[in-house]
């Protein structure tokens, strides 16, 4: 007697007598379903995806051979074990079974001993692979928060370095998710960017505080030193694997790149500017634009606006100034609940990637 918990097998068979007969070998130790072609196997596995499925091969209308190449394209039940159990006993037969995906193959007439014994094995191996998925999620889980906690806390360390402050890094993210959003980026990739675009201006950490903190214009010489701090943000965050620090450094790099090319640090134009620099570059300079700071008064919004449309096609793609434009009402709520005098909890500030350190 198997020691687990019973688990679903799902028996696919033209020949109600063969699941019959599974069933009564099978039916003591596990929760048995059954299917008399391969449409109903594909729709039930797809629908409360089993724990195992015995595929008969020689069916009308999908063979077995159709039905396991349909479930190994399926994310829901390609990991799903099929055993082929069937009277085609060639070589060739088991082969090609095989390769399509096949984890065993049972010749009929079965013998108990044998499919129990076999389909105790590949249960247990899939109860094995699928614990061992889970520990690699989870891990994989831990280490994109670390790295997460490091983006946040080193767009921290630039804050403290220049004179914005936590609650731009909050708007300009936000901003940048939302318009994201507005041209239909996929919800992962469009929170990935709220992640990462707090590190746009991590490389100001390289800046002399001569610099970076004058109060009057920068004359020439210090606008260049100025200038390089999208290059010393991209080497600080450096090159990984991680996707979303990728998506950090280039953010950091061109999100200063101008549309008509006439930005820094490279001189990138059109395309050639990758789109998450774009969008930052909209949410960065209308924050800036419309943040008191102390060389410049904050501008009234609808300046901002203004501005931002006026340099579609030259400082910013067209595309996403509209996109931008047409999230105005969103936008001005952002700006009103991150707004430098709104209260904020800490939990909040946590919530938003606001680290105290």
């Amino acid at each position: 007697m198997w020691s687990r918990s019973k688990q679903t097998v799902l028996v696919v068979d033209d020949a109600p007598e063969n699941i019959d007969v599974l069933g009564g070998i099978l039916g003591k130790l596990d929760k048995v379903k059954a299917a008399i072609n391969g449409e109903k196997a594909l729709k039930i596995a797809f629908a409360t995806p089993p724990d195992i499925i015995l595929l008969d091969v020689m069916m009308p209308g999908m063979d077995g051979y159709e039905v396991c190449g349909k479930l190994q394209e399926d994310p829901r039940t390609k990991r799903i074990p099929v055993i082929f159990v069937t009277a085609k006993g060639e070589i060739e037969d088991e082969r090609h079974g095989f390769d399509i995906g096949a984890v065993d193959y049972i010749t009929k007439p079965v013998s108990p001993p044998i499919v129990q014994a076999r389909v105790r094995a590949q249960l247990a191996l899939y109860d094995q692979n699928r614990t061992l998925e889970s520990k690699v999620q989870q891990r994989t889980a831990e280490l994109n928060k670390s790295r997460l906690e490091i983006i946040r806390r080193l767009g921290r360390a630039a804050e403290f370095k220049d004179n914005e402050t936590g609650m731009h890094v909050i708007r300009m993210s936000h901003y940048s998710r939302i318009i994201a959003k507005a041209i239909g980026m996929h919800d992962t990739e469009a929170d990935m960017l709220l992640n990462a675009a707090p590190m746009h201006d991590i490389g100001k950490i390289g800046i002399p505080d001569k610099v970076l903190l004058k109060p009057g214009e920068l004359d020439e010489n210090e606008w260049d030193l100025m200038r390089k701090h999208p290059e010393f943000g991209a080497n600080i965050i450096g090159e990984h694997d991680s996707e979303l620090l990728q998506m950090a450094r280039t953010v950091a790099l061109t999100h200063h790149e101008k549309w008509n090319g006439k930005g820094y640090p490279h001189g990138l134009g059109g395309e050639d500017i990758p789109l998450v620099g774009r969008i930052v570059a909209i949410a960065d300079v209308f924050d800036a634009l419309t943040t008191e700071r102390p060389y410049k008064e904050a501008w009234a919004v609808e300046k901002a606006f203004a501005l931002i449309k006026e340099e579609a096609g030259e400082h910013f793609y067209s595309s996403l100034v509209c996109a931008f434009l047409e999230q105005k009402p969103v936008i001005l709520e952002i700006k009103e609940k991150y707004a430098e005098t709104s209260a904020i909890t800490i939990a909040e500030m946590h919530a938003m990637g606001v680290q105290l350190i």
